[in-house]
């Protein structure tokens, strides 16, 4: 039997700018985002879940770090810690304003969209401005409506025959008066979230479903919901992250305190206090995981609910 001789390689290609250019040159243009992504986006969260499970304070310097395992997690969740004090007001003030925001924004989108469409860039655009208005500068201008004495809203009860109401000062009305604020903010954006949405829908559905016979709310219950579905999840998860991460505008409103009694105390709040104030970071670095956590079951439960099925097997 004759052998086979070996092939020789083939010669390699001599180097060129061009070949260089064509091989290398886009990993040379995206990697100043990777490199900022690395330093200011997974370092930092990379350092925090080390730092808590130590003891540190920034004064005490780069690497004079104590291992505590499991205690700044256990200390959280202890009975007697702010953090679930500071939780439950979360989820409340994000419940009192989360909530009305779809119930009000859905249908507000829907009477735009088919009633108003001549107006509808000048709506959104309304309805978009207290999104993009500085946070400052909201705070600002409610907290002069709360006012005990000078406010608006005391003055205009007063004309009916109400008394003064403390709004930012009795601690069963922070809440609700925080939850305003955030209401007022956010309705406009997940309005104009449900108008994209909507643009989405082909019109001939809803001709054909005139032509069936179907009403106005027929078509709103049966072709509306069911084909904003995505659209009204994504709202959703925006609204859970956001609230469970709800820092500015009770920080304006209260200060650090959150308030009479913590009313207005969340969780955001909670540890940059205990970050920045306090300057204990393994502790703060633990609660912000437990807060992480916390949002992602909330998330995984508002997936479940607006899957296919509806949740069902």
């Amino acid at each position: 039997m004759s052998q086979r001789t070996p092939t020789a390689a083939p010669p390699r290609a001599p180097w060129s700018y061009t070949r260089f250019q064509q091989r290398f040159a886009p990993y040379l243009f995206v990697s100043p985002f990777f490199l900022l992504f690395a330093v200011f986006g997974l370092f930092p969260l990379l350092f925090s879940l080390f730092l808590a499970f130590h003891l540190w304070s920034p004064l005490d310097g780069i690497g004079n770090w104590k291992f505590v395992g499991f205690e700044n997690f256990q200390l959280a969740l202890g009975p007697t810690d702010m953090f679930w004090t500071s939780l439950k007001n979360t989820v409340w003030i994000g419940l009192l304003s989360g909530i009305p925001q779809h119930l009000v924004a859905l249908p507000l989108a829907f009477i735009i969209h088919h009633s108003l469409r001549r107006f509808q860039g000048a709506f959104s655009t309304i309805l978009f401005l207290p999104y993009i208005t500085n946070a400052v500068a909201i705070a600002i201008v409610f907290a002069t409506l709360y006012s005990e004495r000078l406010g608006i809203l005391n003055y205009l009860g007063g004309l009916v025959g109400l008394d003064p109401v403390r709004w930012l000062g009795d601690p069963s009305m922070v809440p609700y008066s925080v939850a305003a604020v955030v209401f007022w903010r956010y309705v406009g954006w997940n309005t104009v979230l449900y108008l994209s949405g909507l643009q989405a829908i082909s019109e001939d559905v809803y001709e054909a479903a005139t032509v069936d016979g179907a009403n106005a709310w027929q078509k709103f219950w049966y072709i509306t919901l069911p084909l904003l579905r995505p659209m009204m999840f994504y709202a959703f998860t925006l609204t859970i992250v956001g609230s469970m991460q709800l820092f500015e505008e009770p920080f304006m409103l209260l200060n650090d305190g959150g308030g009479s009694g913590g009313a207005g105390l969340t969780s955001a709040m909670h540890i940059f206090n205990t970050a920045f104030r306090d300057l204990d970071m393994g502790y703060a670095s633990a609660m912000s995981w437990l807060l992480f956590l916390a949002i992602f079951a909330l998330s995984m439960l508002n997936n479940y609910l607006f899957s296919r099925d509806g949740g069902r097997r």
